[in-house]
């Protein structure tokens, strides 16, 4: 059904947020709403001019007989840094501090509107790094995990703590946790990753990084390799972290007041590039 430009553009728009990293051909546009491809191309030139003025994202083109526009989601400096602030404030109530120094993060991870802004984030660093697969642990990092994966256009692969019989074949490490010294176990089904795969670590808290290690160290067992690794929140502390080179948005202090916090930003800006 040929449509009119304003309704074009609305319904491009919408495609385009829904397939990010996904070459679409001029083709289909122009299949979809049938018009000339030349119109097409002026359509995607406002559509691509929208998306870098609201800093939603860019548009890029792709040449050749199969080319055609792919979007790639980002975050705008002055927007990431605004939502930084937003979650420092959040998550600076003095009530959020557990037992053993780990922060209450349940809420914030169960709010979409915050999910899918942390993703977004994430996905701004990592989108020119090849990302095939979205890896995290069976905790609280998964809501994370798929918002950065959605951006990105990848699937999700969860580390399990014990064995399930419905995942069929597996391997298994033992890993130490960085923060209480214990020899833990963590699971993949062989089938979730296939050789080569350029893998994305990520986790919601950090505090030695035994985990993340653990799961560096789990996708050499699959010939797989760490394409990057991030967290929402890492603990600041003396030692230095099991792992080297990974991003966190926050970053937890302890004060000398007993039970007294300080939330600050990360190294995130360390590896923002847009």
């Amino acid at each position: 059904m040929k449509l009119k430009r304003s309704s074009r553009l609305i319904d491009m728009t919408g495609y385009l947020l829904q397939h990010p990293h996904q070459i679409v051909s001029l083709s289909y546009f122009s299949d979809r709403y049938a018009s000339a491809k030349s119109s097409i191309s002026e359509d995607l030139g406002i559509v691509k001019d929208n998306f870098e003025s609201q800093g939603i994202g860019r548009l890029e083109t792709i040449a050749g007989a199969s080319g055609g526009v792919k979007y790639i989601p980002f975050m705008k400096r002055d927007d990431a840094e605004a939502f930084l602030r937003l979650l420092s404030e959040q998550l600076s109530q003095s009530d959020r501090l557990l037992p053993g120094g780990y922060l209450y993060m349940t809420d914030i991870l169960g709010q979409p509107s915050y999910i899918n802004e942390i993703g977004r984030m994430i996905a701004s660093v990592y989108s020119n790094h090849s990302i095939d697969v979205v890896m995290t642990m069976e905790t609280k990092g998964i809501p994370l995990a798929f918002a950065a994966a959605s951006q990105l256009n990848v699937p999700v692969i969860i580390v399990r703590r014990s064995i399930k019989v419905t995942e069929g074949s597996t391997v298994s490490i033992n890993y130490v946790s960085g923060s209480s010294k214990r020899i833990q176990t963590m699971v993949l089904p062989r089938r979730s990753l296939t050789p080569g795969s350029r893998v994305l670590i990520i986790d919601d808290f950090m505090k030695a990084g035994g985990t993340m290690k653990g799961m560096a160290n789990l996708l050499k067992e699959f010939d797989a390799e760490v394409a990057g690794m991030a967290v929402l929140v890492e603990t600041k502390s003396e030692e230095p972290k099991l792992v080297d080179n990974y991003l966190s948005l926050l970053k937890l202090s302890m004060t000398e007041q007993e039970e007294q916090f300080i939330i600050e930003q990360g190294n995130y800006f360390q590896y923002y590039e847009c």
